[in-house]
Parts: structure tokens; sequence; C-alpha cells
């Protein structure tokens, strides 16, 4: 999952969700300890005003398990050519379109789906070692314009390969999936996710299943191919169009997972692979969303607050932490009587926590989260640039698009606990004991508790007949924790773990830490994999 103020950190948006389901993630040992204390609360829950009713089965679900390099595409599309043109919204790359299958365990079933793709030429073609394809987090991100951003912030790879990318299905430029109008995303995002009243609580749900509902509604006869598998073949096709016998691959946030499946399908096609700041590809989506509480909290605690603090005579939140946080929870239980109101723009609990998700996601949006918490205090008398800052921090969280995706896939691709009793407890648990992304427990695992589709055939990933898989994880991402790339890295069997510590930022490379940049670029570029797990300080260290 990746994101920035906009949730894009990784360019993507944060995948801040919430859901829980009885597992390992929670227990799993932290670089730094967490307390443990958990509050049991019995909520009665209304009956919901939408009712969705039966589960759309995947057409000809194919069996469970991996099938090694999975059968090559139908002739009539890989025979395709693809019509390469400098693309609309950045002319350093070329942009075309590709048909897919609908379904590729069936692929004469269904209308075809449309995939945009892009391409940037090797620098170098002199030296040029072949091609890099990378993918957006999320999942909701749109990867069509990232292969120029990577050229240019790692040139040395942009002399080196042609770097491609492509919006997902259901993303951008593809074939879009549809779930909200912009009232019903506002309103699935207004209020107070902490408010346990049973009002509250059984508007939260009706939010949720009307979602889910407006899925199956608009984007019905799609949301069976929505899911990390479907993708992963796309990425094959692509490939072929491209002429390539193997491709290498960079993916960050939530493209690790489609890179790990992708080299589950495909392994022999594998040149070289690199995972940025990771899923937990190793289980389910619940189980991963397990730990997302926790580990935003971690953030904010123990990153974003002390450096806060330590600047009070800039910002005036607080010169301890413990200020700063009394400070914080005085703001937002003023914005749940008296939210902020200006034009369009309204700020309320939950667009404050949604600002804070966003703004921590890296160390170089925590000024701007700063200054925009200014505002707030006094919103008739804020200086004009904080105003603006806290319009864009606290006013552009995520969109329509990005949530019809994002839980088109992680509600698909894995099972999910579909009792909302269990789901109202959960959520009233998380909300006191991590309450900045805690609180959305409730809403946003209700949609998947409400999801009119079955899950996806099982991708068990394993790291059988791969090279070795270079994996990046920061300490302290609060997006895809670091508990969580262990996991994942015990999965991925022969695959090397480069933990950064002294950082909590999602998305490692590239950037500013030495350390990061050459053992990514030795194995890029000279095949160089590191012998064994290795540990890259960060800058930001002290």
């Amino acid at each position: 999952m990746n994101t920035t103020p906009s949730i894009t950190p990784d360019n993507a948006q944060p995948s801040t969700r919430s859901g829980t389901r009885a597992g390992a993630r929670a227990t799993a040992p932290a670089p730094r300890a967490v307390a443990s204390r958990v509050r049991r609360a019995a909520v009665t829950v209304a009956a919901a005003t939408a009712v969705l009713t039966g589960l759309a089965l995947p057409a000809g679900a194919a069996p469970t398990g991996n099938p090694g390099d999975s059968d090559p595409a139908p002739a009539r599309y890989t025979r395709q050519t693809l019509a390469w043109a400098p693309c609309a919204q950045q002319p350093a790359l070329e942009c075309a379109t590709m048909a897919a299958p609908r379904d590729w365990h069936h692929p004469g079933t269904g209308a075809d789906l449309t995939i945009a793709v892009s391409r940037h030429r090797a620098t170098d073609p002199a030296t040029r070692k072949g091609t890099l394809l990378m993918a957006a987090g999320g999942p909701g991100g749109s990867g069509l314009l990232r292969p120029a951003d990577l050229a240019t912030a790692a040139p040395a790879v942009g002399a080196a390969y042609d770097i491609v990318g492509f919006d997902q299905r259901g993303v951008g430029a593809s074939t879009r999936a549809v779930c909200q109008t912009p009232q019903e995303f506002q309103d699935f995002l207004a209020g107070d996710y902490r408010d346990q009243s049973p009002a509250a609580i059984d508007r939260v749900i009706a939010n949720s299943r009307k979602l889910a509902a407006g899925c199956q509604e608009r984007s019905g006869d799609l949301l069976p191919y929505l899911n990390t598998g479907q993708t992963a073949h796309d990425i094959d096709l692509f490939r072929s169009l491209l002429g390539e016998r193997k491709i290498s691959y960079y993916g960050p946030s939530y493209a690790s997972m489609i890179g790990a499946y992708y080299g589950t399908l495909f392994p022999r096609r594998v040149e070289r692979m690199v995972l940025d700041s990771n899923i937990g590809f190793d289980g389910s989506w619940e189980t991963f969303e397990l730990g997302q509480p926790m580990s935003f909290q971690r953030r904010f605690d123990e990153d974003f607050v002390p450096w806060l603090a330590a600047r009070d005579a800039t910002y005036h939140w607080g010169s301890t932490p413990e200020q700063v946080q009394a400070h914080w929870e005085q703001r937002r239980a003023a914005l749940h009587d008296r939210p902020i109101v200006d034009g369009p723009l309204t700020i309320g609990p939950n667009q404050l926590d949604n600002g804070a998700i966003s703004a921590i996601y890296r160390a170089d949006f925590f000024p701007l989260l700063a200054q925009a918490l200014t505002a707030v205090d006094d919103w008739q008398t804020a200086d004009p640039a904080a105003k603006a800052m806290a319009r864009k921090a606290f006013g552009q969280y995520l969109s329509p698009e990005f949530l019809a995706e994002y839980f088109s896939v992680t509600c698909s691709d894995t099972p999910w606990t579909r009792d909302l009793d269990t789901w109202v407890e959960r959520g009233a648990q998380n909300a006191a004991r991590w309450p900045l992304a805690g609180a959305r427990t409730l809403a946003f695992s209700a949609v998947c508790a409400s999801w009119p589709v079955a899950p996806a055939p099982e991708v068990t990933v394993t790291g059988a007949h791969l090279p070795p898989v270079l994996m990046l994880n920061s300490v302290h991402d609060p997006a895809t924790y670091y508990e969580a790339a262990v996991g994942a890295h015990r999965a991925l069997r022969g695959s090397r773990l480069v933990t950064v510590t002294g950082n909590g930022d999602h998305g490692q490379y590239p950037g500013t830490n030495s350390c990061v940049t050459q053992t990514v670029e030795r194995y890029l570029l000279d095949g160089r994999a590191p012998e064994h797990d290795l540990v890259c300080p960060s800058p930001q260290a002290g």
C-alpha cells in the first residue's frame, strides 16, 4: 500500500484501514514493544439499510495452488501490436493500450479489458540491460506515468533499462471500476469513526454496505476479475508484447504483492525483482490489516509527535510529546462538536485523522502537516499559507476512484470474516487502543464483510524457481509495517531483506540513503544480490 498527501507517498495512496482477524500480526515482535491492552466493547448493531444477498462466484474459478509458469496467453492476445505514441500527460513517455481477457482462467468469457501501458526508453542504448517493469501501490494508485519519475530519480537505472509501467485493471486509463458518487464518497469518510454510539455505528455500517452495493450495481460484471492474480497475468501479456523473454521488476507498497504474485505464477520469466515496503503477502489482507492500526499509531506517537514537540517555537503545539498529544485530542474533540466548514471544505475528526495518516508516510511531509495544524487551531485568523496547506492536508484524501479499486482488490484477493458483530467489537477495541487508524476498522472492514464477490483463487507465495529477490523495509513504516515484511521475507524463500533503521518512511528507493541506493543498483545493474540480509542505517537516525 503506498500513498502520501496523497497516501501516495509511494505515490499510491495510503491504504489505511484496519480490519482484523485473530492472527499472527498482532503479536509479531516489533522493533519497539507496543503495550498490550485490549478493551472489549459490547455494542448492539441495528438493522442496516442496505442488504446484499448472495455471492457472485468468479466465473470458472481456477483450482488453488501455484501453477509455476502459467500457460501462455491465447494467440489473439499475444499477436497484438502496441501502437506507441507520446503520452498526453507526459511526453517523455510513450503510451499504448492492450486488450486483456476479462478472466484469465477462461479467456473466451466476457468482453475484453483495456490495459493502458507506458514506456521510458533506456537513455544509454549501448549498455541496455533489458526491461524493468514497475507497478503502483494502493491498491488504487495509477502507475502509468511513474516510469518517467523513476528514470529521473534513478538515472543510472534509467540509462540501463527500458522502464515500463501500466494502470492495473480497474484503475485510471485502463478499464475502471465505479462504486461511489462523489457525495457518497464524502459521506463514507465523514463524521467521527471513534463515536461508538449505536446511531453512529448504524450509520457507518449502512455507508459501508452502500459502498459494496454500489460496486455491485455499477461494476458488478467486472468485480470478480479485479484481483492481484489477474493483474499478474496482465503483466505477463505485457512482457510478451514487449518481446522480452524475461523482465526485471520494481514494486513499492501494494506493488510488492503484485510482484510476489507475478514471481509465483511466472518465476522463470523474472530476471531481477525489488520489492519495496512490503505488504504481508504471505497471508490474507484481513490478517495484514490487523497490524496497521498499531503501526500507524507507532509512527505518529514515536516519530511525528516528538518531532513536533521539538519545534514548539515554530508551531506552538506543545514542547513535550505529552503536551502535543493533549493538544491533538483537544482539537479533535472541538472538531467533533464544531467542524470547520469553509465552502466545499469540511474538517471534522475523520478529516483530521486522514490528514495525519497521509502525512506520516514520509518525514518530508511532517512540516506540511505541522503547518496545517496551526490553521486548525484558529481558522478565522490563520495565516493564508497555513490555511492553504490545511485544505490540501485535510481536504484531498483519496478519491472515489481510488476506493473502488482498493476495495475491489482487498476484499476479493483473500477471504474476510463476514460477521458484522465481530467487526463492531474489534472496531471499538482498535479505536480505544490505536485511535488514529484503528477508529476506521469498522468502516473499512464492513465493506469487505459485505462484499458481493467470493475470494479469488488462492496464490501461495513461496519463492520457488525465482532468482534472489531484494526486499526493502523501514522499521517504522506506518502502512507496510516491518513485522509484515519479515513474514513476507520468510515466505519468499531465497529473498534478501534490507532493514532500514532510524526511519519510518514508506518507500525507500530511490532516495537519499546511500546504503539502500548502492544495494539496489548493484543488484539491478550488476546482478549482485547481498549474500545475506543486511541493515542500512538511515541518515535520519538520531
